[in-house]
């Protein structure tokens, strides 16, 4: 007999659904696959927490080819991790070893290896309950409900930017203390640590510190001494480092540049320059360094192209003539 094991430990009137589940997945499946999904979850209560395809098809109305169909989806969308064992004794017998919204697992099977059978499983099933984990901090520290659009961009700082869930923590609550819940301003701070090539929470705090010391660096060259970034300069300076990505070197170029130009602080001057440079994919001083060259020899070739033209007179058809100076002076001397 076909027969699935299921265990779960919540409250036994109660059948969880995570938001996820609604969001990502229920829209692109099949209704009846949700059907099978559904009714797995309300079954993980039971206290034996067994069920089998006929009886699931039973209830649903299906055949059990459409349950077995309906396993495959979920299985294929990882959302339900189940092995296929069969014995000359028994039919076919499916046990899931992970359903990641319901906490399901079973034991592998008798025959098997329990050192390396579930190994790839279990690897996975933690990577998921750690991820879970990282979505409800998430939302503590955020205050609110995630959004698909939240979701989706934590799990791009996971999955594709191969950020640690320590990391991606310690990176919400920078971003947050610092008066920014917004997730597109997250991910900018979570892209400018990316590419500082920040793995770890130590290396961030690291960076943290660096970037205190960096504030100071920017108001000594703007010639202000003896007191704390305003909250408008900080902003800036924020800015500069998390959404533009500068590091303290070219920032306090743009500020030596502004007070060159102006003579006087002006944060929204030098951050004319900056942004400038933003847009000119400016990275380093070497950069920096180019643009000047190309903006001399632009400013060279508008010279040359405004200058008068020359006009020809009766005189022009003739050769000018050059005179060796110190010969001329040599034969007045010896006359």
């Amino acid at each position: 007999m076909r027969k699935l094991t299921l265990t779960n430990h919540v409250q036994s009137n109660t059948t969880v659904l995570e938001n996820e589940f609604i969001d990502q997945y229920m829209a692109k499946a099949n209704g009846e696959y949700v059907k099978v999904y559904l009714l797995l979850l309300r079954h993980l209560n039971e206290p034996s927490g067994a069920l089998t395809i006929s009886r699931i098809a039973d209830l649903l109305d299906h055949t059990e080819k459409d349950v077995i169909r309906a396993l495959n989806y979920w299985k294929n969308q990882g959302l339900l991790y189940y092995e296929s064992s069969s014995s000359s004794q028994q039919e076919p017998a499916v046990r899931p070893s992970e359903a990641p919204f319901a906490d399901a697992h079973a034991e592998p099977a008798a025959d098997q290896d329990a050192s390396t059978a579930d190994m790839p499983s279990i690897q996975q099933y933690r990577s998921r309950k750690e991820f879970r984990q990282l979505l409800f901090v998430a939302e503590q520290y955020l205050g609110k409900t995630l959004t698909v659009t939240d979701i989706n961009t934590i799990t791009y700082f996971y999955e594709d930017l191969h950020m640690s869930a320590d990391l991606i923590e310690h990176l919400i609550e920078y971003c947050v203390e610092n008066g920014h819940k917004s997730i597109h301003y997250i991910r900018q701070v979570a892209l400018s640590w990316h590419a500082r090539q920040i793995t770890t929470v130590d290396e961030a705090k690291s960076e943290s510190l660096s970037y205190s010391r960096g504030c100071y660096s920017v108001l000594n060259a703007f010639g202000i001494k003896g007191r704390s970034p305003a909250a408008s300069e900080l902003a800036f300076i924020k800015k500069w480092n998390e959404e533009y990505g500068f590091s303290s070197d070219i920032i306090v170029e743009a500020v030596n540049r502004t007070i060159n130009a102006i003579h006087q602080p002006s944060f929204s001057y030098a951050d004319s320059i900056l942004k400038d440079w933003l847009e000119k994919g400016v990275r380093s001083s070497s950069d920096i360094a180019a643009l000047d060259e190309a903006f001399f020899k632009e400013k060279e070739q508008k010279k040359k192209s405004c200058a008068p033209p020359q006009f020809k007179t009766k005189f022009s058809n003739f050769d000018e003539r050059s005179y060796d100076m110190d010969e001329l002076e040599q034969k007045l001397l010896q006359n």
